[in-house]
């Protein structure tokens, strides 16, 4: 298996785990452990977007192999998947940025919505993950100035 697709499924994963414990703490007015986990969760998730967007450019993407009859029902989980990580990333920036204000009446009235798109995004992820490259052998990996230029027959 790839050693670059399963680290940055460890990112996310690590993220998500972190992420539910600090939502968890902060129900239980566990602030410190709250603030502590959640910065380490978005380090991870800061780590799997770089990571991914560097072996999306340096490497490529890797398509999917499975039967051709799910082929368009993958590309649609596919799309749902990215929506929802790109949501997340967005929210989880106002929701920081909220937090490192001091503006916590307004965190706290976004935060849950953040995690809970969070953590379907990376539910959703593994699950990308494992239909990419446990169950069904990975597909080609196209290079992105490959697939650009000549498409991923390229």
């Amino acid at each position: 298996m790839q050693v670059w697709p399963v680290l940055n499924e460890a990112f996310m994963i690590a993220s998500a785990v972190l992420i539910a414990i600090g939502w968890y703490m902060i129900r239980r007015g566990r602030k410190d452990i709250h603030r502590r986990l959640m910065l380490t969760g978005s380090a991870f998730a800061t780590a799997f977007f770089i990571s991914y967007v560097l072996r999306t450019l340096l490497i490529g993407d890797t398509t999917f192999a499975g039967p051709a009859r799910y082929q368009t029902a993958y590309q649609v989980f596919l799309q749902t998947h990215a929506t929802l990580a790109t949501v997340a990333a967005v929210l989880g920036i106002i929701t920081l940025r909220r937090a490192f204000l001091g503006r916590f009446d307004r965190h706290k009235k976004i935060a849950p919505w953040t995690a809970t798109t969070w953590l379907i995004a990376a539910a959703s992820g593994l699950v990308v993950f494992l239909l990419l490259y446990v169950i069904y052998q990975p597909g080609p990996t196209t290079n992105l100035f490959r697939a650009v230029t000549l498409g991923h027959g390229g």
